[in-house]
């Protein structure tokens, strides 16, 4: 098998993640904050630990700014819905993943909000101008996805940020596809809100994730229930983290995430980045020489994360990934992921695309394979 759907989930995970969260389901996996004993309190700690690990790779001053969910959707949900009130006004891009455009059109019919999706041409490049003509006095914040899922461009999103506070709007980040593959700073960056996935570039298990909140930043809670803090109150606490996590925290799998951040930081994100990026220039110009091969996203030499998607004029994407599959065991990805808007950007709308995407255990050797299996079935006509 060649796994080539890191922009999915990370696979192979290192093996200090799983032995984390052995550990721990085997250890003290107590219910952290709800009791004083020692198991409880060392559950505690490894959550505490793992805060702090995302918050030394993101330069956040205060760990518990840190909230853990399940996952960058539940995330996304908790910043979108938390913040916008009826009348409000977004701003959101058109290579936004599912988990930004849903809550935001079911806003839209709930909440009577209004939103802009500012125009991203085919190579991956924003248009700065048109999102700076599209604040309105009610604007109330600015959501993109820092690397498109689909394009695998990378956002200026220093820039969208000044221009957000500029308008004294709320920037959200969704970090699905960089957290842990690019390097990111929520201080200089001007993030507010930052969603992010433990399962992908910070390679923890599934069923992870977070979201960073600003110290200024008070989102109302998408979830209410017990968090072993103010017990004795009606409303949620309103100290941070317990604020945003009722209810039991995984904290077997945030011990697995706490140990993919430790590789993250000993491999280091920049050398993460460089190694996926020299893949992708690998792959792109051996693609375009292939009859039929159209590359989505920007074009050779220019920035972008791990992902590489393709077309092949004549065949269905789907196909394509099948055959790569059955025949030559790689494993990539076809149709439309969760990203019609970003197929609308690309013009993919009618069968959409294969992505092949990279991690830090891809080799170039693999590279090659795919390159060698799409001349055979492009030539298979």
């Amino acid at each position: 098998m060649i796994y080539l759907d890191h922009a999915a989930t990370s696979w192979p995970k290192p093996a200090s993640v799983g032995k984390a969260m052995l550990e721990i389901l085997n250890g003290p996996s107590a219910n952290s904050g709800r009791g004083n004993y020692g198991m409880a309190l060392q559950a505690g700690r490894t959550l505490f630990q793992t805060r702090a690990k995302l918050a030394e790779l993101f330069h956040i001053d205060n760990p518990n700014d840190l909230i853990f969910t399940s996952n960058t959707t539940e995330a996304l949900n908790l910043a979108l819905k938390g913040s916008l009130r009826s009348g409000d006004h977004a701003i959101a891009t058109m290579v936004e993943h599912n988990s930004v455009r849903r809550p935001l059109e079911y806003l839209k019919r709930t909440r009577n909000i209004s939103v802009d999706y500012i125009t991203v041409n085919p190579d991956g490049n924003l248009d700065l101008e048109q999102m700076a003509k599209a604040f309105r006095p009610n604007t109330k914040l600015v959501v993109c996805a820092h690397s498109s899922n689909l394009l695998g461009c990378i956002l200026p999103i220093r820039e969208m940020g000044e221009l957000a506070h500029k308008h004294g709007a709320l920037f959200v980040v969704d970090a699905a596809q960089t957290a842990g593959g690019y390097p990111i700073d929520v201080q200089t960056m001007g993030i507010d809100l930052m969603a992010f996935p433990g399962h992908k570039g910070l390679l923890g298990p599934q069923g992870t994730g977070g979201l960073y909140i600003h110290p200024d930043v008070d989102l109302e809670p998408l979830m209410h229930g017990g968090t072993g803090s103010q017990s004795e109150a009606l409303e949620m606490p309103t100290v941070r983290p317990d604020r945003y996590e009722a209810g039991t925290q995984n904290a077997v799998g945030i011990a697995g995430l706490g140990a993919g951040v430790d590789y993250v930081l000993e491999y280091s994100v920049a050398a993460i980045y460089e190694h996926e990026w020299q893949l992708t220039q690998k792959l792109i110009p051996a693609l375009l020489t292939i009859k039929g091969v159209s590359v989505l996203g920007p074009g050779l030499g220019l920035p972008r994360t791990g992902i590489v998607a393709f077309t092949l004029e004549g065949r269905d994407a789907s196909e394509v990934a099948f055959l790569l599959d059955r025949k030559y065991g790689i494993a990539v990805r076809a149709g439309y992921h969760c990203t019609p808007l970003g197929h609308m950007t690309a013009g993919t709308t009618q069968g959409g695309a294969v992505r092949a995407s990279f991690g830090y255990t891809t080799t170039t050797e693999e590279v090659e394979q795919l390159i060698l299996a799409v001349q055979a079935i492009a030539s298979d006509t």
